[in-house]
Order: C-alpha cells, then structure tokens, then sequence
C-alpha cells in the first residue's frame, strides 16, 4: 500500500468510479443536461470516488501482489482443451 503501483491502480479505479456514478446518475435524470443539479451530483460521485478509495486501501496486500484489489493482479490465462491435446 506504500507504493506508486498501488496508488496509481487505486486511482485509476476511483477515477473510473466517479465517472460512472456521474453518468448513471445523469441517465437517471430525464430532463435537459442544463437543468441538472450539478452540485448533487459531483456530491454523489465523490462520495462513490471516495468510498472506492476506501475500499482499495481495506483491500490492500490481500492478494499475491500488493495491489488495491483483493484478487490477485496478474492472473494467468487457462490453457484450452485443444492446446493440450497438441
């Protein structure tokens, strides 16, 4: 937790966080885009940023790597049935 990497990825998720409760919340708005209130809902979102930073540091060095996500960041692909026949 004490690392660039694991800030970088932890801001990356916030930032995607926030972006998309804003545009959920703007979709559930059925008027024009002028008549949103705009205060609500950069409050909502940063509440929705700030709870995903929350959640990436309690969920830090849960996994191999010590990044902010509980699963671990470099999963391997599985190999195909065919490929193991060969």
């Amino acid at each position: 937790m004490f690392n660039n990497n694991f800030w970088i990825a932890a801001s990356e998720r916030a930032i995607k966080t926030f972006a998309q409760a804003l545009l959920a919340l703007i979709g559930t708005d059925m008027v024009g885009i002028t008549s949103l209130d705009w205060p609500a809902l950069l409050a909502a979102s940063a509440t929705a940023t700030l709870l995903s930073v929350l959640s990436s540091v309690g969920s830090a060095n849960f996994g191999k790597n010590p990044g902010p996500s509980i699963a671990d960041e470099t999963i391997e692909p599985k190999t195909t049935f065919i490929e193991n026949v060969k």
